[in-house]
């Protein structure tokens, strides 16, 4: 069978759906669609010739449902031509992939990879932070719009449905909903001159006040120094006393004057008297007040 080769040079000078789409989606309309037997013929000549020419035939041929499965994603509010061109990877990826001795139609095969290329696109740009990273997730993303009945928030009976319906827990789809219903916020975005309540753009609340690396630096070389002193202190202390600020001031469960009275055999006064002498050492060592 001989295949006709010929390309409408119109065409050829539109295929960029971001330069004008309405003469990119006619360009593409203007390829013959292929009958069952050009399509396996082409497909075999890549299949098992490598043959480039057979590759653009079947792509430029399938453009079109491309632009037919882009359209049913315009709800997210991006840019069609961006859509259609992943998707035109998507397809491209297929007609490489596609196996003729299968017996199905290109077309049949291609859609997982428009649909793929596309929805990873989306997720991607549909918001600046990521709404989706599970595989739950995702199902929930593409699926949640469609199978809710009504505007308004889920009750539970129909988050339930849908949980059931997507193989998903009911968390998962009352998360996803909130995500789906919840807004970008600049972060820094200016407050209006005549606004005189407090600043709501998160840069003015997000502040981390120990974020700054010298204060960081600054901060653990404090603490660093402070535990070598506060052991070396210790250090000169007698075994009595050591034990007693240890238990009293260091432990996680401190001890009480009683306790330690008990177990050395004086009284609670004596303990404090002995705690006391023994912190007026620790201070001094130290040089910091308690």
């Amino acid at each position: 069978m001989k295949l006709n080769n010929s390309v409408p040079a119109l065409a050829l000078d539109s295929l960029a759906p971001g330069q004008n789409l309405e003469s990119y989606i006619q360009a593409v309309n203007a390829f013959d669609l292929l009958t069952a037997d050009e399509e396996k013929e082409l497909a075999e000549r890549l299949y098992y010739q490598e043959d480039i020419d057979a590759a653009r035939r079947l792509v430029l041929s399938h453009l079109r449902f491309v632009v037919h499965i882009a359209k049913s994603y315009s709800g997210y509010g991006l840019n069609q031509a961006d859509l259609i061109q992943e998707g035109n990877v998507g397809l491209m990826k297929a007609v490489r992939r596609f196996n003729p001795e299968v017996g199905v139609r290109l077309v049949s095969f291609a859609v997982h990879w428009i649909k793929a290329e596309i929805h990873e696109f989306i997720l991607r740009n549909w918001r600046i932070v990521k709404v989706a990273t599970t595989k739950a997730q995702r199902k929930l993303f593409f699926n949640l719009r469609s199978s809710k009945k009504r505007l308004g928030w889920l009750n539970e009976r129909e988050a339930q449905a849908i949980a059931d319906s997507l193989g998903v827990n009911l968390k998962t789809v009352y998360e996803m909903e909130g995500r789906l219903t919840a807004h970008d916020a600049t972060f820094d975005a200016p407050t209006e001159d005549d606004d005189e309540g407090p600043a709501l753009s998160p840069v003015h609340y997000l502040e981390a006040s120990g974020a700054d690396p010298a204060s960081v630096v600054e901060q653990e070389n404090y603490e660093t120094d402070a535990n070598e002193q506060l052991f070396a202190a210790l250090e000169d202390l007698d075994e009595r006393s050591r034990d007693i600020i240890q238990k009293r001031w260091l432990n996680e469960n401190k001890a009480t004057l009683h306790e330690l009275a008990d177990v050395y055999g004086v009284s609670a006064e004596r303990i404090r008297q002995l705690e006391k002498n023994a912190m007026k050492k620790v201070k001094k060592v130290m040089s910091i007040e308690f």
